[in-house]
C-alpha cells in the first residue's frame, strides 16, 4: 500500500487523508510552467517520446562471460562458457544469450565501462554517473529525478520517473535511483503489487475529490509557511500528481501487461517475480512495464533485476536463470521498441555497478573488479551493431578506449534533448552543480 506522506488527517466524511490519497512518491516537474515551457521548447520535446529505460543488474554482472569471453586466457579465467557468433559479422557474445546475439545490429556491447573506485555494492553510479565520495549538499540527483527536474512530466496524469524496484535486502539493490538535492517532489514513483488499484478513485467522485483537494490544501497552508527544508515545496508536487493519477486511469492502464497481445507477453516471457536472494526479483513481465509506461508518457524508467554477485557457482547461477531471463526480456523489449516505432526515441541501458574478477576463485565464483565492467545500450538513435571497447587477454584491464559510466549517460541526456555540458541545477547550499563529470556524449555513439 502507497500513501503520500505527511500526518493521517481525518476528513470531514471520515476518511483520512491517507486513506484518500493512497499513492506512493511521484514526482512533479519543479519548474514554473513558463520555464518549463521553455525547456521544453528549446530541446525540441514537448510532445515527444523521448524516454530512457536502465535495467540495473543488482550486484554487478561478469563482463568476461557475457560480451567480452577471453577463449585464449587459461581455463581458470575463461571459465566454461563459449561464444557464438551474432548477426554482426566479427562480435561474438556469451553461447547463453542467443536471442541477443540475433539481434546484435540493434544492440552496443561495452567492454570498457569504468568509473567505481572501490568494488563497493551501491547502484549509485549506474544512476548518476558519479561515486559517493564528496557530495554537494543533499547528494547527486540520479538521472531519473534531474531529467524529471528539467523537463517535468509530459502528462499530469503519468510521473516522468518511475522505478519498477521492490524494496530489497540490500537497500542499494532496490533503489530505482535517489532524488539527491533535487527533493522528495522528483522522487521515482515506485508502484508494486496491490498498489495500483490505489491509483484509480474507488467510490469517490471528481466533485468530492475536489472538495477534499481544497481541505488539504488549507490543512497545509501554515506547514509551507513555517518550513524551510524545502520538504513541504516537494510535497506540494506529490500531492498534484497524486490527484492527477486519481482522477485518470492512465498510469493504472499502463502497468495493466494483460491488456497486451498473448503473443506479445509471451515473448517478453513471465521471468521469476521471487526476490533473488537480498536481490531483485527476474520478472521479466517488468521489461514490458516498462515498454508501456514510456508510451504512456514516463521520460525514464528504472527497473532493477536479479542478482549478479555470484561468488560462488557462478556459471551454474549464470545460466541456470539469470542470463536465459535477461536474454529474453531484453532482446523482447529491444525488438518491441523497434516494431512500435519507438527505436529513434527510447534509449535503453543495461548494466551492473562494476565487473568481476578475471580469475575464478576456489567455490568457482567471481569476485568484486572495479577496474573494468561491461554493459549493453540499444535504441535511442545510436549507431548500434558495433562493440565499444577491449580489455586485455585475461579482461583484467582495459586495452582501448576507456567508457566511463557518466559519458553513457551524457549520451543519453542527449537523447532527450539535455545538454549536459550546459544544463546545471543547483544544489541545496545554492551551487551550481554540472549533471555530469564527463559531459561529453560518447562520438562513436551519435
Amino acid at each position: 500500500m502507497i500513501s503520500v506522506l505527511g500526518n493521517s488527517i481525518r476528513l470531514c466524511d471520515g476518511v483520512t487523508r491517507r486513506e484518500a490519497l493512497k499513492i506512493g512518491a511521484l514526482s512533479l516537474g519543479g519548474l514554473t510552467l513558463p520555464k518549463l515551457l521553455q525547456a521544453e521548447q528549446a530541446a525540441g520535446i514537448k510532445n515527444s517520446r523521448k524516454a530512457i529505460i536502465m535495467v540495473y543488474m543488482c550486484g554487478a554482472p561478469s563482463h568476461q562471460d557475457m560480451y567480452d569471453l577471453k577463449m585464449d586466457a587459461p581455463a581458470e579465467i575463461r571459465g566454461e562458457f563459449k561464444p557464438i557468433p551474432t548477426n554482426v559479422n566479427g562480435i561474438e557474445i556469451c553461447e547463453h544469450l542467443p536471442k541477443l546475439a540475433s539481434i546484435m545490429d540493434k544492440l552496443v556491447p561495452l567492454r570498457s565501462v569504468y568509473g567505481s573506485p572501490d568494488g563497493a555494492h551501491d547502484s549509485f553510479i549506474c544512476y548518476t554517473g558519479r561515486t559517493t565520495r564528496n557530495q554537494p549538499p543533499g547528494g547527486w540527483p540520479s538521472v531519473g529525478s534531474t531529467v524529471s527536474k528539467i523537463l517535468g512530466p509530459k502528462t499530469k496524469t503519468v510521473p516522468p520517473f518511475i522505478g519498477l524496484a521492490p524494496d530489497a535486502g540490500h537497500p542499494p539493490y532496490g533503489s530505482p535511483g535517489l532524488p539527491g538535492f533535487l527533493g522528495v517532489g522528483h522522487s521515482a514513483f515506485r508502484p508494486s503489487g496491490p498498489a495500483s488499484a490505489d491509483m484509480v478513485l474507488n467510490g469517490i467522485d471528481s466533485q468530492r475529490l475536489d472538495s477534499r483537494k481544497e481541505l488539504l490544501a488549507s490543512f497545509d497552508t501554515f506547514k509551507r509557511e513555517a518550513d524551510a527544508s524545502g520538504t513541504l515545496e516537494g510535497m506540494d508536487s506529490l500531492t498534484q500528481q497524486a490527484f492527477g493519477i486519481l482522477t485518470s486511469s492512465e498510469l493504472a492502464e499502463a502497468l495493466d501487461v494483460s491488456q497486451e497481445p498473448e503473443h506479445i507477453r509471451d515473448r517478453y516471457g513471465k521471468g521469476d517475480a521471487k526476490k533473488v536472494g537480498d536481490g531483485a526479483p527476474m520478472n521479466l513481465e517488468h521489461f514490458l512495464m516498462a515498454r508501456r509506461l514510456v508510451e504512456a508518457g514516463a521520460r525514464v524508467v528504472t527497473l532493477n533485476f536479479g542478482r549478479w554477485d555470484f561468488h560462488s557457482n557462478n556459471f551454474g547461477g549464470l545460466k541456470g536463470g539469470h542470463l536465459p531471463y535477461f536474454d529474453q526480456g531484453m532482446s523482447a523489449l529491444v525488438e518491441d521498441l523497434h516494431e512500435r516505432g519507438l527505436a529513434d526515441d527510447v534509449s535503453v541501458v543495461a548494466w551492473g555497478e562494476f565487473g568481476r574478477t578475471p580469475r575464478i576463485n576456489k567455490d568457482a565464483g567471481r569476485d568484486h573488479w572495479p577496474q573494468v565492467g561491461g554493459g549493453l545500450l540499444a535504441c535511442g538513435g545510436l549507431k548500434t551493431g558495433q562493440v565499444i571497447g577491449a580489455t586485455d587477454r585475461t579482461g583484467s584491464e582495459i586495452a582501448d578506449r576507456p567508457v566511463h559510466f557518466g559519458e553513457v549517460l551524457a549520451t543519453l541526456y542527449r537523447n532527450l534533448g539535455i545538454d549536459p555540458d550546459g544544463v546545471k541545477l543547483h544544489d541545496l547550499a545554492g551551487r551550481p552543480q554540472y549533471l555530469l563529470d564527463h559531459t561529453t556524449p560518447m562520438p562513436e555513439l551519435v
